[in-house]
């Protein structure tokens, strides 16, 4: 797989990370996805539920396979306006207090206007909170601070800012000349920029896969329901391509490509794992294999769905998940080649 479609896709993951899209508020980012897929000469289309459908081709309608990943992240809502004009949040999926906290944050209101804040804690100044380091981070002692000069619950309303608004955690993304890639939402952005190069190869080879290959970009993945629609006639199998986790127990790292044996939801097919595996050997790809306990995917929410189908999960290593996550270029190109081998493109 040439360094080129790794590149590819590292710089469609930054332009990605760069659009705000917690779960329940990813019209734009789909919309940029619909664009990229397109713009490669890919058929796609916008499903109801807001995500995105791609046919990448392929001769045999019979045995399609589906790829999902998702573009929706974590994220907060406002859930309270306070007194003194701060607001309490509420997550969007699983975001944690202890990991958004002193991150600056842009608040949308639904007149369109956004403002910028910080997620503190509660009294956060360490000379005057002498509680600082015992108090329990959650979005109870925690608030997100305007910057606007508001010091009442008619100040901020003034603003537009209401409950049920959106809160978005900057990202803070870059990529290390060392090849690492760091940034909040790797999960699953990094994801969506490796089917675009995946698409990008196809067509700049010219390359019919001999199955029908169909992406499909969801938006609800956070939140459990994401792959749980939009299954093209004649799919027999899908592949969640979302990150690997790297940690403690773990082979996988941030330079491999994940193969996940058994999540939450149970194991994964145990011979769409093995061809995983088959192809990750057949093109020399840096694999690891893992059972992940705290994690579940899109396909299982397609299988949870009622859909007659094998399942597996795959995806470059991402360290400090749901953090600050860092993965490699290595990690990326590594997926490439179990996608290239699966496929004998």
């Amino acid at each position: 797989m040439d360094i080129r479609y790794t590149n590819y896709a590292v710089d469609k993951t930054m332009e990605l990370l760069a659009i705000d899209s917690p779960t329940g508020f990813t019209a734009k980012a789909a919309e940029w996805v619909l664009d990229a897929f397109s713009g490669l000469g890919c058929p796609a289309r916008m499903t109801h539920k807001g995500g995105v459908l791609v046919d990448l081709g392929g001769r045999n309608d019979n045995d399609a396979l589906l790829l999902e990943a998702h573009t929706d992240t974590l994220g907060a809502m406002v859930a309270e306006i306070k007194g003194n004009g701060r607001l309490r949040v509420a997550n969007l999926g699983g975001m944690r207090a202890e990991n958004g906290e002193a991150e600056n944050v842009r608040v949308y209101t639904r007149s369109g206007r956004v403002i910028e804040g910080t997620l503190q804690l509660i009294n956060a100044s360490v000379h005057v909170n002498l509680s600082y380091g015992d108090t329990k981070r959650s979005f109870t002692t925690t608030e997100v601070v305007l910057d606007e000069d508001v010091r009442s619950a008619e100040d901020t309303r003034a603003l537009g800012v209401e409950v049920g608004d959106i809160v978005c955690f900057d990202p803070r993304s870059r990529v290390t000349s060392s090849g690492y890639i760091k940034s909040r939402f790797l999960d699953d952005k990094l994801s969506v920029g490796i089917l675009l190069a995946f698409a990008k190869y196809l067509k700049d080879n010219a390359i019919v896969p001999e199955r029908r290959v169909y992406v499909h970009v969801t938006v609800y993945e956070e939140v459990g329901h994401g792959g749980s629609g939009s299954l093209p006639e004649g799919v027999t199998e899908a592949i969640s391509v979302d990150m690997g986790c790297v940690g403690e127990g773990l082979s996988c790292t941030e330079k491999t490509v994940s193969i996940c044996a058994k999540d939450s939801g149970g194991p994964y097919s145990y011979e769409v794992t093995g061809k995983l595996i088959e192809a990750a050997k057949k093109e020399g790809a840096d694999y690891a294999v893992d059972i992940y306990p705290g994690y579940g995917s899109d396909v299982e929410a397609t299988l949870a769905a009622g859909y007659d189908i094998r399942h597996g999960l795959i995806g470059s290593g991402v360290y400090a998940s749901h953090g600050y996550e860092r993965s490699h270029k290595d990690g990326v190109t590594n997926t490439l080649k179990v996608l290239k081998g699966y496929l004998n493109v």
